[in-house]
């Protein structure tokens, strides 16, 4: 089976004062979505922006906007979100006491709907909502700064998830934010994720087109 393998800079690692210049980047780019990450300063410990941002972003992005909550009480906003032009939004599991009927609501809204797991929360949690996921997102640093170091478990857990999504006949893919680059991007895709997401290596380099074409085909 060909797996699918695309690229999402992430925008929290982009020059917000010329922000729409980087978006015209990524427009330009082999990226395939553009990553939004929200955080309350509740869930994670930062914040990072909301809706304004997300609805200035959507009026000249040509890529998906793959938007990711780190925050607490998402339900209250879903249909903000939707507003304001995600076309996938991804939740946290440790965040969802009733993640069923948020992944219920976020489709009814016409998005694709994604679950985030923490580098500790275990794979086997996901055995009764795989299925009705479009997206799991395995955290490969602790979420809430850009910059960090991968974390190396990640590889085995990513591994284990790609069995039981095989093992279900779930079609969500498997998307990896935290820590990825072009060292680690090729054993990312070989051991079955599908989506990485890429922040401090694509805006930090020199040429950050030419780095998001390097990801996409190593």
């Amino acid at each position: 089976m060909i797996m699918k393998r695309l690229i999402a800079p992430s925008i929290l690692a982009s020059n917000f004062l010329k922000l729409g210049n980087d978006i015209e980047l990524v427009n330009k780019s082999d990226a395939d979505w553009i990553h939004l990450d929200v955080m309350d300063g509740r869930f994670v410990p930062n914040i990072s922006f909301g809706m304004p941002i997300i609805k200035a972003v959507k009026t000249i992005a040509e890529k998906l906007l793959d938007v990711h909550l780190m925050i607490e009480e998402p339900g209250k906003y879903y249909n903000d979100f939707k507003t304001v032009g995600a076309d996938i939004l991804t939740v946290h599991y440790e965040a969802c006491p009733h993640l069923h009927r948020d992944i219920q609501t976020i489709h009814s809204l016409g998005m694709k709907a994604g679950i985030a797991l923490n580098p500790h929360t275990p794979i086997h949690l996901l055995e009764e909502i795989i299925t009705d996921a479009d997206l799991i997102l395995v955290m490969s640093v602790n979420p809430g700064f850009g910059g960090q170091s991968f974390i190396k478990e990640s590889l085995s857990k990513i591994s284990r998830l790609r069995d039981l999504i095989i093992k279900s006949g779930s079609n969500a893919l498997i998307e990896v934010d935290g820590g990825v680059d072009l060292h680690n991007a090729k054993t990312l895709f070989d051991v079955g994720a599908n989506v990485l997401v890429a922040g401090s290596s694509v805006f930090g380099s020199s040429d950050p087109q030419d780095t998001i074409t390097k990801l996409k085909n190593c």
